[in-house]
């Protein structure tokens, strides 16, 4: 027989598809020549005017794997966070998805069993397998491997071409129509692009010569695109359209919200927070890119250590009264408030939200929408829910004093309240309550735990590299952990293609959790400053933001540069 056992059940499956006769198949397996992979596959094409479809689905069935076209699939550079664009083009292979504790992966070859163990290697995850063309994946990892920056070059292009400098200046009103196309096709690719590489915000900043966009990817800005300074209006207004913004109004800052499927035929369910203001060479745009797509992550994913994981959790199932956490703009306090309340979410229980803006919507969870113009504050939202039966109510934020008392009432009266504060620590978060017209007594009285956190970046797993700590690097871990030796690792300055040649990928949280005891409800009464505060949840085990940021250096997920460069060693 010409054939060998996976030729004929490839054959065979041809026929079962309709594709070949009983009489073709044995004209195949009567070939006097010898048939390896390739060869049949030619001659089924030559001869027989197989499909490339139909054949790829015959050798899936003939191996027992799922077909796949991943001339479907849409690559960017997400497509390469978990397993690098070098490996996928080394071994032949595509990323195509990620499910739970699985990664979907796209494999040329059958019988690259020792590939599917690196590749749980380097994710973490189970590999689920599918067949592919080799062709459609090597077209795949190409297309890949061009530079995002690229793809602006045609629009960039076209709207330097319409508003390059003329004799006459451009009217008003020109610069700000939405009907250019260009103006249209250029807000719609920043957006695109941000998303693809991760960005969390997108800032569009005119200064006298240019217009400059940056994105802030893992909490550093990167400068994207230089456009010329007479694109800054048209491209300003539009976004302001697509917002719903008063594009007349350059005067005052504004608010608003893109919901991004509106304006594109990409698959991309994206929201963006939108915050204008007029600045000295026009108007400046800050977006918040919201993935609706992106769900809330289990409390565990998100950098908490053992112990103070235990005591949050503890602490989110008490019946009543206040947890605050605290950092600056962009610290992860939305998240992980949003993943607490998945945490203790029960159809037995009602949980009511006051936000502004709605950033995620959560599932069994009822959530309002903040309108300072029309009343609808905080506080006033508040007394709203007071009066609606729930168990548990979270406040976006508490911005002045009427806010906080209602919130202080409320865990006063049987709810459990959760909240931000803008303050630098935990222990100062007593003093900012006090600074608002709280009593001392009412917030020892229903404060159960305050949480300030910051975004550290994490160091990349693939090119990171260990040494031995000396000297003040050696002395900090002693004092801040009592650390008995042994290697951390420092980020690779020239990178790898997993974390865009940057050294680092992500972030991971770090938290300073300071629970209530009879000792710390003491000193708040007495009304005790912060430094003393801080030395009594100490005592009572509270991590500084310090010592947890040290705990990461030293369990090898961020740097001791990152870290100090995060949140100073205490005094």
């Amino acid at each position: 027989m010409a054939l060998g056992r996976l030729q004929s059940a490839i054959v065979e499956n041809l026929v079962g598809l309709g594709r070949l006769t009983p009489a073709q198949q044995q004209a195949i397996v009567s070939t006097p020549k010898e048939l390896n992979g390739d060869a049949l596959e030619q001659l089924l094409r030559d001869e027989y005017n197989i499909q490339a479809h139909h054949l790829l689905i015959a050798k899936a069935r003939a191996f027992g794997m799922t077909p796949l076209n991943v001339n479907r699939v849409r690559v960017h550079k997400g497509t390469f966070e978990k397993i690098s664009m070098e490996f996928c083009q080394q071994k032949l292979v595509l990323p195509v998805g990620s499910i739970g504790e699985y990664v979907l992966v796209a494999f040329a070859n059958p019988f690259e069993l020792t590939v599917s163990s690196q590749i749980q290697d380097l994710t973490g995850k189970r590999v689920v397998p599918f067949l592919a063309r080799e062709k459609d994946i090597r077209d795949k990892l190409s297309a890949g491997a061009i530079r995002n920056d690229e793809q602006f070059h045609d629009v960039v292009k076209a709207v330097g071409a319409e508003y390059e400098e003329k004799d006459v200046d451009l009217d008003a009103t020109d610069a700000e129509s939405e009907e250019s196309a260009p103006i249209i096709q250029l807000a719609n690719r920043i957006i695109e692009d941000a998303f693809a590489v991760g960005t969390s915000d997108i800032h569009i900043e005119p200064s006298e010569t240019e217009v400059t966009v940056r994105y802030r990817v893992d909490g550093n800005c990167q400068v994207k695109l230089k456009l010329p300074s007479r694109v800054g209006p048209a491209l300003v207004a539009r976004l302001k359209i697509m917002s719903n913004l008063d594009i007349s109004e350059r005067r005052l800052p504004q608010d608003g919200r893109i919901v991004f499927k509106q304006f594109t035929k990409k698959n991309i369910d994206i929201d963006l927070r939108v915050s204008t203001a007029p600045l000295n060479w026009g108007e400046g745009v800050v977006m918040r890119i919201l993935d609706k797509q992106k769900s809330t992550l289990p409390l565990p994913a998100l950098g908490f250590s053992q112990e103070n994981l235990g005591r949050y959790r503890e602490v989110i199932r008490q019946p009543y009264g206040m947890i605050l956490h605290c950092g600056p703009t962009g610290s992860g306090k939305s998240m992980t408030l949003y993943s607490a309340l998945n945490e203790i979410n029960s159809p037995d229980i009602v949980i009511r939200t006051a936000e502004d803006p709605i950033e995620y919507t959560l599932a069994g969870i009822n959530q309002m929408q903040m309108h300072r113009q029309i009343g609808l504050t905080f506080a006033s939202a508040l007394r709203a829910f007071l009066r609606q039966d729930p168990d548990i109510i979270l406040v976006g934020e508490i911005r002045d004093k009427e806010t906080a008392n209602i919130a202080v009432e409320a865990a006063l009266t049987g709810h459990l309240l959760l909240s931000t504060l803008h303050t630098n620590d935990a222990p100062s978060t007593i003093a900012r309550l006090t600074d608002m017209g709280i009593e001392p007594f009412m917030i020892s009285s229903s404060l159960l735990c305050v949480c300030a956190q910051r975004l550290m970046r994490r160091v990349c797993k693939v090119c990171r590299k260990a040494y031995e700590p000396e000297g003040r690097e050696k002395e900090i871990l002693e004092k801040s952990l009592g650390w008995q030796g042994g290697q951390i690792y420092k980020a690779n300055a020239k990178g790898c293609s997993r974390c865009n040649n940057t050294g680092y990928k992500g972030r991971v949280g770090i938290h300073e959790l300071m629970t209530i005891s009879d000792e710390l409800i003491e000193a708040i009464n007495k009304g005790k400053e912060a430094a003393e505060i801080k030395k009594i949840a100490m005592r009572n085990g509270m991590k500084t933001l310090h010592q947890d940021s040290m705990l990461k250096v030293v369990e090898g997920l961020s740097t001791m540069e990152e870290s100090l460069c995060t949140v100073p060693p205490d005094l």
